[in-house]
C-alpha cells in the first residue's frame, strides 16, 4: 500500500473514530438530556455533589463541553455560585476517561453485535428515546470498529518510513506534542477520540510512553478550549467565568506534569506493562489528581474569576443575547440549555426594573421612572430573539422532552414580558403621574408599595430557580405569595370605600392611585407564577384545571 494511501486509511479510521464519539453524545443527550440538566440543577447546592454529578453526566454524554453548557444555564443570572460551577467540570474532567478506560480493554469483538443492535433498535422502535439508544449503540460499535482497525494500521509502521517520519518529530519534543493535541482536540471537539488515536500508536510502540503521555496532557487542554470560544464575539467576560476558569485548570495541570512525564512513564509502565493501558491510567490519574488538588482551593479561585472577570454594564449590550449560539441548534439540548441561559438574562432585566422602581418610589426621581421603563425594551428584545432562536429549531429533532422544555420556555418569557409591560406601561405611568400632579402617598402607602416591590424582586429570583429546577416545593411556595398579594389588594380596596364613605375626598386621589398601584403589582406577581410555578405544578398534576367549585 502506497504512502497516500496508507495517510488516506488512518484519516478516515480517525473520522469514523470521531463519529461514533458524535453518535453517542447526540443520542445520550437527545434521549437523556433535560433528565440529565434536572440531575445537574439538583446537585448544584454545594461543590461536593456537584463535582460527583460532573462526574457521571459526562461520563454518559462523553462531552465536558456539553456538561459546560448545562451547567452555565444555571450560573447565568446568578442563580448558582461560581464554586460548585467549577466543581462540576473537575467531575466533568475526570467523566471523560472512563470510557477510555473501558476501551482500554480489547473489547473489539463486541463491535459488530454493537451495531446490530442499534440499528434494530434505531429501525424498529416507535419510541424516540429508545431510538436514541440505539444511536449511543451504533456510535459505540463504530468506535470499536475504527480503533480496531487503526490498530491494524499501525501495527506495520515499522515498515512505513514515512509514518516513522513523522511519529519521530513527535518523540521528545513533548512541548510540541502537547501543543499538536490541543490542536487536533479542539477542531475534533473531542478529547475522546484524540486519546484513543493515542493509545492505538503507544499500544503497538509507534510512539513512547512519555510522548503518549504528553499528546494526552495535550488533549487535556484542547478539550477545555472549545468552550471558551463558542458562542457570540464580545459577550460579558463574566459568561466566561466558567470555561476559562476550567482552561486555567488545564493549563496550570499540564505545566506541572510535563517536566515528570519520564519519572511518571517509568513508574506507571513498572506497575503496566500494556502501554495503552498505561496511557489510559495516566489519562485518569491526571484528572483525578488535578480535581484533588484544586477541589479545595475552589471558593479563593472563583472570587478571583470574579474580580478579574467583572461584569461589563453596558445597556448597548443588554439587548443583544449572549448565548442563543446558531451552531447549538444542531443539538436541541444544548440550544434549549442556551435558550435557558437567556430567558434569565430576562428575568434578571425585570428584576433590575423592580429596584428601580422601589428607588422612583423612594426618591420621585423622574429620570429613574425614564430608566425603569427603558429597560423594557430590553426584555423585550430578548423576548423576539429567544423567540426566533426556538423558532429554527427542527420539529422532527426534537423528542417529546424537548417540546416540553422548549413550551416552558415560551411559557416563562412570554410571561417575563407581560410583566414587564405591565411595570412599564401601568405602574411607571401612574408614577409620573402622580409626580405630575404632585400627588404623594401617604408614608404608610409608599412603604407598603416599597414592600411589594422589593417583594416582587424576591419572587423574581424565585420564579427562576422554579424555572430551572423544576423543584415542586419551589413552585409551591411561589404560589402561596398570591395569597399575600391578594390580601393586600382586598384590604386597599376596603380602606379605599371607607374612606369614600367617610367623604375624604381629599385623600380619594392618592386612595385611588394606591389601590391601581397594588392591583397592578398583583398583576405583574401573577405573571410570575405562570411563568415558572403552573407548569410544574400542572405536570405534577397538582394544578385544578378551574377553581369553580362543582355541583354539591
Amino acid at each position: 500500500m502506497t504512502t497516500a494511501l496508507v495517510f488516506l486509511d488512518l484519516a478516515g479510521s480517525i473520522a469514523l473514530l470521531i463519529w461514533g464519539v458524535h453518535m453517542v453524545q447526540s443520542g445520550m443527550e437527545r434521549g437523556y438530556g433535560p433528565r440529565l440538566r434536572r440531575m445537574l440543577g439538583a446537585a448544584l447546592g454545594n461543590r461536593f455533589t456537584a463535582a460527583l454529578s460532573g462526574l457521571g453526566i459526562t461520563a454518559l454524554l462523553q462531552s465536558s463541553t456539553a456538561t459546560a453548557l448545562m451547567v452555565a444555564s444555571f450560573t447565568a443570572g446568578g442563580l448558582v455560585d461560581l464554586t460548585p460551577a467549577l466543581a462540576v467540570m473537575l467531575g466533568a474532567n475526570v467523566g471523560t476517561t472512563l470510557i477510555v478506560q473501558i476501551f482500554a480493554f480489547d473489547i473489539s469483538v463486541v463491535a459488530p453485535a454493537f451495531v446490530l443492535v442499534g440499528v434494530l433498535m434505531y429501525r424498529r422502535s416507535a419510541s424516540s428515546r429508545t431510538r436514541e439508544v440505539g444511536r449511543v449503540a451504533i456510535g459505540l460499535g463504530l468506535m470499536l470498529l475504527a480503533l480496531g482497525h487503526l490498530l491494524a494500521i499501525v501495527r506495520p509502521y515499522e515498515t512505513m518510513p514515512n509514518l516513522r517520519v513523522v511519529l519521530g518529530m513527535l518523540t521528545n519534543l513533548w512541548l510540541l506534542d502537547v501543543v499538536v493535541a490541543a490542536l487536533l482536540t479542539w477542531a475534533a471537539h473531542s478529547s475522546v477520540a484524540v486519546v484513543l488515536v493515542v493509545m492505538s500508536f503507544a499500544a503497538n510502540g509507534a510512539i513512547p510512553p512519555e510522548t503518549a503521555f504528553a499528546l494526552i496532557l495535550g488533549a487535556n487542554l484542547g478539550t477545555a478550549i472549545n468552550p471558551v470560544f463558542e458562542g457570540v464575539p464580545g459577550r460579558d467576560p463574566a459568561a466566561k467565568r466558567l470555561p476559562i476558569g476550567n482552561l486555567l485548570n488545564r493549563v496550570i495541570g499540564c505545566l506541572v506534569a510535563l517536566p515528570f512525564l519520564a519519572p511518571i512513564a517509568h513508574a506507571l509502565t513498572a506497575l503496566e506493562p500494556d502501554p495503552a493501558r498505561a496511557a489510559a491510567d495516566f489519562h485518569t490519574l491526571f484528572n483525578l489528581a488535578s480535581a484533588v488538588v484544586f477541589f479545595p482551593l475552589l471558593p479563593l479561585y472563583a472570587r478571583l474569576l470574579k474580580r478579574v472577570l467583572a461584569p461589563r454594564h453596558r445597556e448597548a449590550d443588554l439587548k443583544q443575547p449572549l448565548y442563543l449560539d446558531p451552531a447549538a441548534r444542531a443539538t436541541p439540548p444544548l440550544a434549549l440549555a442556551a435558550a435557558t441561559r437567556e430567558a434569565l438574562r430576562m428575568a434578571d432585566a425585570l428584576e433590575a426594573m423592580l429596584r428601580s422602581a422601589r428607588e422612583a418610589f423612594d426618591r420621585g426621581d423622574y429620570s429613574l421612572i425614564a430608566e425603569t421603563r427603558r429597560m423594557d425594551d430590553v426584555i423585550d428584545a430578548l423576548n423576539r430573539a429567544i423567540k426566533e432562536y426556538l423558532a429554527g429549531l427542527k420539529p422532527d429533532e426534537l423528542t417529546a422532552d424537548d417540546d416540553v422544555r422548549a413550551m416552558r420556555i415560551l411559557t416563562f418569557i412570554t410571561n417575563i414580558e407581560h410583566a414587564g409591560d405591565v411595570l412599564d406601561g401601568n405602574v411607571m405611568m401612574l408614577a409620573a403621574k402622580a409626580l405630575n400632579r404632585g400627588l404623594m402617598l401617604s408614608p404608610p402607602g409608599r412603604e407598603e408599595i416599597k414592600a411589594m416591590l422589593e417583594k416582587l424582586t424576591a419572587n423574581v429570583r424565585s420564579a427562576a430557580a422554579v424555572f430551572v429546577s423544576e423543584d415542586l416545593r419551589a413552585a409551591r411556595r411561589l404560589v402561596e405569595e398570591k395569597v399575600a398579594f391578594r390580601d393586600a389588594e382586598a384590604t386597599a380596596t376596603e380602606a379605599h370605600f371607607a374612606r369614600l364613605r367617610a367623604g375624604r375626598l381629599d385623600t380619594a386621589q392618592t386612595s385611588t392611585l394606591h389601590l391601581d398601584l397594588i392591583r397592578d403589582l398583583k398583576r405583574i406577581n401573577g405573571h410570575l407564577v405562570e411563568a415558572a410555578a403552573y407548569p410544574v405544578l400542572r405536570a405534577h398534576g397538582d394544578l385544578l384545571p378551574s377553581r369553580l367549585k362543582h355541583g354539591q
